[in-house]
């Protein structure tokens, strides 16, 4: 990066830690740290509950998403709005009317102290691993920018961001998290315009949809109902329905959002501003995707994107086989951008043969290249055998430095570091308050003072920091990391919401009955996970209908056992 990108980044990432840090001035109980003093309005708690799902990992891995495997992934956004709304009418009030710090205080007296803990447990494994990964993201930005490995960028990140959270609290979180989005909204807008300029000067916005949706990347709705899809109308609105009802509704990093709303109105107003936005926001996060895309027919293309791997087969003695390699990659992509202006030409004089012409003669020069991509990948096998192949994350990042001009580059990675730093110390602080709330508070101190519970929280911070960081050293093994995250989310958020609505609405069943259940349900979730019987998003379902069905089992058969006595 230039010298200017280094200052806007700096005095970008300056500017929210000073106006966090001012914001949050004055905390003297657990009241100011966790809830916020229960006093910020509904555009802010909106906001930062945007930002809390809006991780790094979303603005790298979801326009590399799109480049890929096209716009299928806003399918799984579908379910949201309908979330929102249930949660607007059912968990808000309730939550607001006992005044709890976390979600789960409330399972504790509608069940037992079992429930409780048992539901806490499985948010703390899964916020735990999960948070993990969200700092592993930023940390490729610095690995690419730097040359430097990423077990030291990951550590320099999370030592960054564990410092910011330990000090700020919730208030801090939530006041940056305003700010964090309002310039995230700006960045993306000055991305999506300038990845258009970029284009050749006929190609337009429509030409370059054209383009993509030719090649087969912009399906973005899937009416088919196929178990085996992970992304289509119905996993989306069935199973996403699942998955961010139980993540708005039962994760304290999201519940604790809009716990700091002034009154329950202020509460729905923020869930209902998410509900509206948050498709819309990540359609456009795709689109640039696709334009990348776009762009790349016209350009040669890396073969592949992570520049840290590519250094090192350069400097190896395998660096002639891949100068060959990049030899006939760079034919094919220009013979490629001969067929794609053909393509662009045909498609403006509605000429039906030479548009079939050119698309099977991309589809053909597309195989050619990802046959190369093998060979590529079989050679960074060859000469380092632990080398990460999958490479998605890498492919917007490596755009933007590649290709955008001085300060602009600055700003966008700055969005990604704001992103991080939203997501991961909400996270933390929601794994602190339930530790302290649920656990600490409950059975280790039950008469602390005020004073005493706030340096519990800081502790607590500061421990969970350093866990989530441990997790990150290892997230590079999973893959592409949007989709991590979900599935990881999808192997717990099941269960955890079969015990909220069961709570809520089915009130025969008593604690004893929803524990087991519960215990239960994760025991199906993970055995279908593990063979592979459906897409990730269907296993929300699975685990919520398992802990109402078993439940009511479970409870038929207690209430038997009673009488029989």
């Amino acid at each position: 990066m230039s010298t200017i990108d280094w200052i806007v980044l700096f005095f970008t990432l300056l500017l929210i830690v000073v106006y966090g840090t001012y914001k949050s001035r004055g905390i003297k109980n657990i009241d100011g740290y966790i809830v916020g003093d229960r006093e910020l309005p509904w555009y802010n708690v909106g906001l930062s509950v945007m930002a809390t799902q809006a991780s790094a990992i979303t603005f790298l891995s979801a326009p590399g998403l799109a480049y890929s495997s096209g716009m299928s992934f806003v399918q799984f956004y579908f379910g949201l709005p309908l979330a929102m709304i249930v949660l607007c009418i059912t968990f808000v009030p309730i939550f607001h009317r006992l005044r709890v710090y976390t979600a789960y205080e409330f399972l504790e007296k509608r069940f037992d102290v079992n429930t409780r803990m048992l539901t806490a447990l499985l948010f703390l494994i899964q916020r735990g691993l999960s948070t993990g990964i969200t700092i592993f993201a930023p940390s490729i930005i610095l690995s690419s920018i730097l040359h430097l490995d990423v077990t030291y960028t990951t550590l320099i990140i999370g030592t960054m961001v564990i410092f910011y959270t330990v000090w700020g609290g919730t208030k801090a979180v939530s006041y940056s998290q305003l700010l964090q989005m309002g310039i995230i909204f700006t960045a993306l807008l000055a991305a999506g315009v300038m990845v258009v300029r970029f284009l050749p000067a006929e190609i337009g916005l429509t030409e370059a949809l054209h383009i993509a949706g030719k090649s087969g990347k912009t399906n973005a709705i899937d009416w088919s109902f196929d178990l085996d899809n992970q992304y289509t109308v119905w996993t989306g609105l069935i199973g996403g329905f699942f998955l961010q009802l139980s993540y708005f509704g039962t994760d304290q990093s999201q519940v604790g959002r809009y716990l700091t709303g002034s009154s329950i109105r202020d509460s729905r107003l923020g869930l209902l501003m998410n509900g509206l936005l948050k498709v819309p926001m990540q359609f456009c996060i795709l689109l640039i995707g696709i334009l990348v895309f776009a762009y790349y027919q016209f350009h040669t293309p890396p073969l592949f994107f992570n520049n840290v791997e590519v250094a090192k087969i350069e400097n190896s003695i395998y660096s002639q086989e891949y100068t060959a390699i990049m030899q006939r990659h760079e034919a094919l992509s220009e013979e490629k951008t001969q067929w794609v202006e053909k393509l662009v030409g045909a498609i403006k004089t509605e000429d039906k043969p030479v548009i079939d012409a050119s698309r099977q003669a991309l589809q053909y020069t597309n195989q050619q290249d990802q046959a190369l991509r093998k060979e590529l990948e079989s050679l960074l096998i060859k000469n380092d055998p632990t080398t990460e192949l999958n490479d998605n994350n890498y492919i917007f990042l490596s755009f933007v430095t590649s290709t955008f001009p001085k300060g602009l580059i600055g700003l966008l990675i700055a969005i990604i570091f704001l992103a991080s730093m939203g997501a991961t110390a909400s996270a933390i602080n929601s794994l602190s308050s339930t530790t302290v709330v649920d656990i600490y508070k409950r059975f280790i101190n039950k008469k602390g003072s005020d004073r005493g519970y706030l340096y519990a929280s800081r502790l607590f911070t500061l421990l969970w920091g350093i866990i989530t960081l441990i997790v990150a050293l290892y997230a590079s093994q999973l893959g592409n990391l949007l989709e991590a995250v979900n599935i990881l989310g999808s192997l717990f958020y099941g269960t955890i919401l079969g015990i909220f609505l069961v709570a809520f609405y089915v009130k025969r069943i008593g604690g004893k009955a929803v524990f087991w259940a519960a215990l239960l349900s994760e025991v199906v979730v993970f055995s279908i996970w593990k063979a592979d019987i459906m897409a990730y998003l269907w296993l929300n379902l699975v685990g919520c209908v398992c802990v109402i069905v078993f439940g009511l089992i479970l409870q038929s058969l207690l209430k038997s056992k009673v009488s029989s006595i």
